[in-house]
């Protein structure tokens, strides 16, 4: 025979029902077989733990005869996803090596989703899935073929597994090029994890190569159950990671001023308050930056804007200067920058800082269009003593 009856019979309070679909299960052929375990679940499923636990083991004793019959695999198949409604824990191991035996896609995703039943809490389980997963991400980042069903049914389990040991993994996946469902499943599942997401994502930030360092605050951005305190947090700590970090060449370079750019607008949108040091330091580099047509207009005024959004002296100062800079300009040359005065303008207005007042003063002797002029007046009316 090719499977040996390797189970002692249930004592005689046995559910008959149970007892019966093992015998039936024993004696049949595959054909049999498989409608055994398709009638126990469709009539029995959650008091059948005991069968499909048999049947996977029948699987796992003839997978290497029998894995080419197209009837062995759906009743494996079958086997793996009924055990999962079943609630019996003790298959684990057998569910486990059925799914490191069979490459079958669908029986490895069926086994896959009753893993993510069965397994809660289990740190083994969890550790498995994250290994495999990891493993599938280098492959495909090495543009080498993957099971996308049988990436997409992990990343779907270990959201469901809600282990917080799965961010690093999920996020790769999150970020390897896979088909966008696997992208998005991933997304879904990082929101799922049990701990501190912040922290994870601010963890990928500061040691994950560039392009995942966007890829992370983006996902912290995106996240709809993220406060208003953990965009900012998060915001502040991709700032200051971006100032600090040293770009090996101007793709890097680009990505990482990217990374600092999106986080100023979210900052300033919030009014953060706490980085004020990191928001003075940006305003020069940008400055610089701007001056070398290497960040636009739309950089620099972002940066002036994060620094009126500040209560810090050190601020009012950079912005003061900056005021000096365009003053001496239209005395030299009659030329400005309209956008630009108007956003330091404004800032310096919010800021109330009085080292403000000499510079705005200065606007109205200078031949500046009404425009500026009322807003420097505004702005002045806005210091404070």
């Amino acid at each position: 025979m090719l499977f040996a009856l390797s189970f002692v019979l249930a004592a005689q309070d046995s559910d008959p029902s149970l007892l019966s679909h093992q015998r039936d299960f024993a004696r049949g052929d595959l054909s049999a077989k498989l409608a055994v375990i398709e009638s126990a679940a469709e009539e029995h499923g959650t008091t059948m733990g005991v069968l499909y636990a048999q049947a996977l083991d029948f699987s796992l004793a003839n997978a290497e005869l029998l894995r080419e019959e197209k009837e062995f695999n759906l009743l494996t198949a079958a086997s793996a996803l009924a055990i999962g409604t079943s609630g019996y824990v003790q298959a684990l191991p057998s569910l486990w090596r059925v799914f490191t035996t069979f490459r079958d896609s669908d029986i490895r995703v069926a086994a896959l989703k009753s893993l993510s039943i069965l397994g809660k809490g289990d740190a083994q389980i969890t550790e498995n899935l994250n290994n495999f997963l990891a493993g599938q991400n280098k492959l495909q980042r090495s543009s080498l073929a993957v099971d996308a069903d049988t990436v997409y049914a992990c990343v779907e389990a270990l959201g469901l597994l809600a282990d917080g040991s799965s961010f690093g993994p999920l996020f790769s996946a999150m970020t390897s090029s896979y088909p966008d469902r696997i992208a998005l499943k991933a997304a879904e599942s990082l929101h799922l994890l049990k701990g501190d997401y912040k922290r994870f994502l601010v963890d990928t930030i500061r040691k994950n190569p560039v392009s995942e360092k966007n890829a992370a605050y983006r996902a912290g951005m995106d996240n709809a159950g993220f406060s208003a305190s953990e965009r900012g947090e998060l915001s502040e700590a991709a700032l200051s990671i971006a100032l600090s970090f040293v770009p090996a060449d101007a793709v890097e370079a680009s990505a990482i001023a990217g990374l600092r750019y999106a986080a100023v607008r979210t900052l300033t949108s919030l009014r953060w308050v706490r980085s004020a040091a990191d928001a003075v330091k940006n305003f020069y580099i940008v400055q610089t930056d701007f001056e070398k047509n290497v960040a636009t207009k739309d950089n620099f005024i972002e940066s002036i804007a994060l620094l009126g959004a500040l209560s810090n002296s050190e601020a009012a100062q950079a912005l003061s200067l900056q005021l000096g800079l365009i003053n001496a300009d239209m005395e030299r040359s009659q030329t400005f920058d309209r956008d630009i005065l108007l956003a330091v303008i404004d800032a310096l207005g919010a800021l109330g800082d009085k080292v403000a007042f000499d510079y705005l003063l200065y606007i109205g002797y200078l031949d500046y269009p009404d425009e500026i002029k009322a807003a420097a007046r505004d702005a002045l009316n806005r210091l404070t003593w």
